[in-house]
């Protein structure tokens, strides 16, 4: 794949990408599911251990992805285990990429519907954000990191104003003891935790477009290093603010978060308003980021244009974003995608790191 200088895209916009693509449902989810299963206010420390371990996992793919930087992970599989092999394992990763998407839509519409359009029909706040979607994807690569460098600084600054605003509400107390319980509950937490920091698989073929791939390990550490934090700030507010018992009785504790305090003197008092701005646009970065993934894979796996494939992966992203039938669907839906995510950029890259390696020194030799 030969990639104009025009496309190229620098160290700082593919880091951006990253994080984007890693901050979505989890800033609002991850609290409820990381406490749900630790039970005790060490789920913080689930998170940081998740964070680490999902970095590892990034820079393995890293790793693979530099043995090929001319080729996306849809061209060098097939020079690691073959046409069909690889030409499936592709056809998978492309299935996984597009069926992400349709779950950050769904996610998407069904935050809106409860919090800000009540009664809106789902079709309607779906479909426009597929279309801005197709819109700025068409551009390719370039326009969705331009697009990214402008929502990053702006998601950066409210989340920090809406922690910095929940510190009046926030009580120590609600953390201790730390390991109070021993270690078990943490340990059994870090599977969800892991999952919120699903993303860096875009560097399966984000790589070929950087100008400076061999920056990429560091990229990759650096973008994981980010979502951890804002991660563990979100997990520690909400519990410090809502205590262990509150956080797992709520679906979106951090927006309940945000409605639980009020400034004196202040006009404007809808604060989990603030937060659903910045989700919005991070829940549209990783739609389009996937999305766009999908359709790349399909364009290469098929060597054709890649302007087919975004308008037909638009319907079957509508219809997979609408199979779930309510809310618990939705979830469980959302873990089904984690554990493939596990076995797929978890063991499978631990594979095929190897096998490349052997192959290339094969032919060297």
């Amino acid at each position: 794949m030969i990639i104009s200088s025009k496309e190229k895209i620098t160290n700082s916009q593919a880091l951006i990408l990253l994080v984007n693509s890693i901050l979505a449902a989890g800033v609002l989810t991850l609290p409820r599911t990381s406490v749900e299963k630790v039970q005790t206010p060490d789920a913080w420390i689930s998170v940081i251990i998740g964070g680490l371990i999902a970095m590892a996992a990034g820079v393995i793919l890293v790793k693979l992805s530099q043995q090929y930087p001319t080729k996306t992970f849809f061209q060098y599989s097939q020079d690691i285990v073959g046409k069909w092999i690889g030409g499936l394992l592709s056809l998978i990763i492309i299935c996984y990429f597009f069926v992400i998407s349709a779950f950050e839509l769904r996610i998407l519409a069904e935050v809106t519907n409860l919090f800000l359009l009540e009664g809106t029909p789902k079709w309607a706040i779906i479909m426009p954000f597929m279309w801005i979607g197709l819109y700025l994807i068409s551009g390719g690569i370039n326009p969705i990191a331009r697009l990214f460098e402008i929502i990053f600084p702006i998601t950066i600054a409210i989340f920090l104003l809406v922690a910095f605003l929940s510190l009046g509400i926030f009580e120590i107390d609600n953390l201790r003891p730390v390991l109070g319980s021993g270690i078990l509950p943490v340990l059994k937490g870090i599977k969800t935790a892991t999952l919120a920091y699903l993303g860096p698989e875009i560097m399966l073929f984000l790589l070929v477009f950087m100008k400076t791939p061999d920056k990429a390990v560091k990229i990759v550490i650096i973008g994981l290093s980010i979502p951890l934090l804002f991660y563990v700030i979100t997990v520690v507010m909400v519990i410090g603010a809502l205590s262990v018992d509150g956080v797992v009785t709520r679906t979106w504790p951090t927006l309940e978060l945000m409605r639980s305090f009020e400034i004196p003197g202040l006009v404007f008092e809808r604060f989990e308003s603030l937060l659903l701005v910045i989700w919005i646009m991070q829940i549209f970065t990783a739609f389009t980021i996937t999305y766009y993934a999908a359709a790349l894979g399909l364009s290469q796996l098929f060597k054709k244009q890649i302007k087919p494939f975004l308008y037909g992966l638009l319907l079957i992203i509508y219809i997979v974003a609408m199979l779930p039938m309510n809310i618990n669907e939705v979830f469980k839906f959302g873990d089904m995608i984690g554990n493939v995510a596990m076995v797929l950029f978890g063991a499978l890259p631990l594979l095929l790191l190897p096998l490349s390696k052997w192959k290339v020194k094969k032919r060297e030799a």
